[in-house]
């Protein structure tokens, strides 16, 4: 393609595949930009993993005449809740917003509305949009760029639940007792308006610190907030009594300053407002799941199962070595592994045996055969919470208004049935024409696309990692080794949250066998042990922006090794039999697991 420098990153059609006796030969299809520009690392990720970004022209055409307000005709046969308080509580940063919630006493117990923006009424099967949706799957959120599972039109505007306008919606409707069990939930296709815009740090500033001006400017809302607060801590309450799996992770945000470059990496804290809107998702996602089981439709659940015999085998034998046991036999429930995580939060080596445990338990997926969700302790689960953003969410939806319509229509009176006095704009069964093997299809599908967005939001995310540690080469740092493997140490950084490698081959004057049990590396004759959870102090070494890989030494390693001669020879025998250790090797087990387990 005219126009390409050398220097620049380009996307390539190969035309001729190499051989033995040529090169290959390609066509530039697009220039990219600049090796190190802005946004480069996002681009590159994008087209290594295949994330569709263009809407293809039948979606444009669908999208045209959309605004950002609700046609009149669209609200007719709805259920009226613009009077309801519903409030959003979300970032600072977030622009589309999915759910909206109100609680009020309802005697002794708890009424709690989950409100969530009704795509389905935009997207319909087999349109132009809903084929562009079903192939992303979902949004993908790199840092400070999305690529929305919407159009912006949609996903931003008339979808997004935002303050003081009209929006369509599907609503949960929950009576919960005093000990946060649901009593009974009924589903609606509502019409509703957000009564405020809030963000977690601002609730958990009215509700923890009792903040006056800002309780003060929220006055109006404010008492069902309070309410909202006070349903939370039972929830909260049930939630540790089920034994759902709580694992004290990490999560990081990337701060960009000048020409998006890295200023700092800063952990997310987690409040009790981010904590109130999980219950509240959780209780209308298991209360859907139960409302499909009983209707007998066909649907995808969020299946969570336990922990595999081999994974429970090698748990136990670290478990062992350390004095401890986990309970429950070959089928430990989550009250087994949440008990355990309680005895031992004072122990010093807490975080070595969590992150063990927490890369024991299987990934979450979408499929139509219900299995439970073992993590958070409940025989059956799905995601309702999230249509703009997650295609799953659409298709539950879709199964809801088809059981409602069934139920409408049975409660209906059979002469009314007769006279064809059921309401023709509202009261019509949806047609619904997904079997189990289409859902099969279809979560296997949603998997897929799920696991895609995560390695590809990591790999952007590695690639400015790399960026950030360019003029850091020498430096040092106190860090934490967060995997071990027979090639070597992966150590986090303290306070940064970058990862790289110790390669075995720098832990000179001795030779290291690994013990994958132990998850460590054992000195052959000093009896040295590195292990996981250790903190070590590391002198950064190497950085490869195009592989993605940083390279450290142990701090102060050169001074004590000298050069390679001098290094004690290991037997021939011994060496040709660890085949992996010559090779330094990129993590992916150990850091999608971690992440795929705290999927919910």
């Amino acid at each position: 393609q005219a126009g390409a420098k050398h220097g620049q990153i380009v996307n390539v059609e190969i035309t001729e595949y190499p051989t033995s006796f040529r090169q290959g030969l390609g066509r530039v299809k697009e220039v990219l930009g600049d090796h190190m520009g802005p946004g480069m690392e996002i681009d590159i990720a994008i087209r290594s993993f295949g994330i569709p970004e263009a809407w293809p022209a039948g979606v444009e055409d669908e999208i045209s005449g959309m605004t950002d307000e609700v046609p009149e005709e669209a609200k007719v046969g709805r259920e009226d809740i613009r009077h309801l308080p519903l409030v959003t509580i979300d970032g600072e940063d977030s622009r589309d917003f999915d759910d909206a919630v109100y609680v009020e006493p309802h005697g002794k117990e708890w009424k709690l509305y989950v409100a969530i923006a009704d795509v389905s009424a935009y997207v319909t099967p087999h349109s132009a949009l809903d084929k562009a949706a079903f192939e992303r799957g979902n949004s993908v959120y790199f840092p400070e760029r999305v690529v929305p599972m919407l159009p912006e039109i949609l996903s931003n505007g008339l979808c997004s639940l935002n303050p003081d306008v009209d929006r369509l919606c599907m609503v949960c409707e929950m009576i919960i007792d005093q000990e946060g069990k649901t009593k009974s939930a009924r589903f609606f296709e509502g019409l509703m308006r957000s009564h405020a815009r809030l963000t977690y740090s601002k609730v958990a500033s009215m509700v923890l610190d009792n903040d006056t001006g800002l309780r003060q400017q929220y006055q109006a809302v404010m008492p069902h907030i309070d309410n909202a607060y006070q349903l939370f801590k039972v929830l909260r309450k049930r939630r540790e009594s089920r034994g759902a799996i709580d694992f004290d992770t990490t999560e990081t945000r990337i701060m960009f300053g000048v020409e998006r470059k890295i200023d700092q990496i800063v952990p997310v804290v987690r409040n009790d407002a981010h904590m109130l809107i999980e219950e509240f998702m959780i209780a209308a996602n298991v209360a859907t799941a139960e409302f499909l089981l009983e209707n007998k439709i066909p649907s995808l659940y969020r299946v969570h199962e336990a922990p595999s015999m081999e994974k429970l085998e090698g748990l136990r034998e670290f478990l062992a070595e350390l004095g401890l046991n986990l309970g429950g036999g070959d089928k430990p429930s989550p009250h087994d592994y949440s008990n355990l995580l309680l005895s031992i939060q004072q122990r010093p080596d807490y975080h070595l045996i969590s992150t063990v445990m927490l890369r024991s338990l299987r990934q979450a997926v979408y499929t139509p055969d219900n299995h439970g969700h073992f993590g958070l302790g409940f025989e059956a689960y799905t995601h309702f919470t999230s249509p703009i953003r997650r295609y799953p969410d659409l298709l539950i939806h879709r199964a809801i208004k088809h059981a409602v319509g069934k139920l409408k229509r049975k409660s209906k009176p059979i002469m009314q049935r007769a006279m064809g006095m059921f309401s023709k704009s509202r009261d019509d069964i949806p047609a619904y024409e997904y079997g189990m093997q289409d859902m099969l299809m279809l979560g296997e599908h949603c998997s897929m696309t799920e696991r895609r967005a995560d390695e590809a939001t990591r790999d952007a995310v590695d690639w400015l990692k790399c960026e950030y540690m360019q003029d850091k080469v020498g430096e040092e740092y106190t860090g934490t080794v967060t995997a071990v493997t027979n090639f070597g140490l992966f150590v986090e950084l303290k306070d940064i949250f970058v990862e790289g490698l110790i390669h075995v081959t720098a832990l000179a004057n001795d030779y290291y066998h690994f013990d994958p049990v132990t998850h460590r590396l054992v000195g052959e004759r000093r009896k040295t042990i590195y292990r996981l959870g250790d903190q070590i102090d590391i002198k950064v070494v190497r950085v490869d922006l195009d592989e993605r890989k940083i390279d450290f030494v142990l701090a102060g390693m050169e001074e004590e090794t000298g050069d390679a001669e001098s290094r004690p020879k290991k037997p021939k025998k011994r060496r040709s039999a660890d085949k992996s250790r010559g090779k330094p090797v990129r993590k992916k087990a150990s850091k999608k697991s971690a992440r795929r387990s705290g999927k919910r």
